[in-house]
């Protein structure tokens, strides 16, 4: 019989690192509040939550690679948003911090939630920004259990021959 591994939104005891981008403030800070509703919604104590800002976008990897260097977080999450203006640069920056994230996920072998809005305008980000802040709650605290559940079932170097 296969184990498997059901999906576990308990946030008792877990630790979770936020960096929220600053640009296109307004949407950052819903996205935030939204997500730490739903944080505490789904049990994890506000004193295991720590919240950073950055400028922009593009300084979001850092800032979770950061946190997550500390060894301390179960599960980060990315916060913010890019909203097309004129110029190439809405694709830059939307790719770059997307990469850059997912990068930070994949080196330090850590969960991080990408709730990064990438909208056309800001009617698209305003009906968005209070879902995906839940959303990237739920997505840290699931998959924070998952990875622990996980090395739970990998054998240790102890005791094996």
């Amino acid at each position: 019989m296969p184990i498997t591994l059901p999906p576990d939104l308990a946030g008792e005891g877990l630790r979770i690192g936020i960096a929220q981008a600053r640009f296109n403030e307004y949407v950052g800070t819903a996205l935030r509040e939204s997500c730490l509703d739903q944080l505490q919604r789904l049990g994890v104590n506000p004193d295991d939550i720590v919240v950073v800002s950055v400028p922009g976008a593009l300084e979001l990897p850092l800032a979770l690679q950061t946190l997550g260097e500390t060894g301390e977080f179960d599960a980060l999450i990315a916060l913010g948003a890019v909203i097309r203006g004129e110029t190439y640069h809405f694709e830059v920056v939307s790719n770059e911090s997307a990469a850059g994230i997912q990068r930070v996920t994949l080196d330090l072998q850590l969960p991080v939630a990408n709730a990064v809005l990438t909208c056309e305008t800001d009617a698209q980000a305003e009906a968005r920004m209070h879902e995906k802040g839940a959303e990237a709650a739920r997505v840290a605290v699931e998959m924070a259990n998952l990875t622990l559940a996980i090395q739970e079932l990998t054998p240790t170097d102890e005791g094996q021959q």
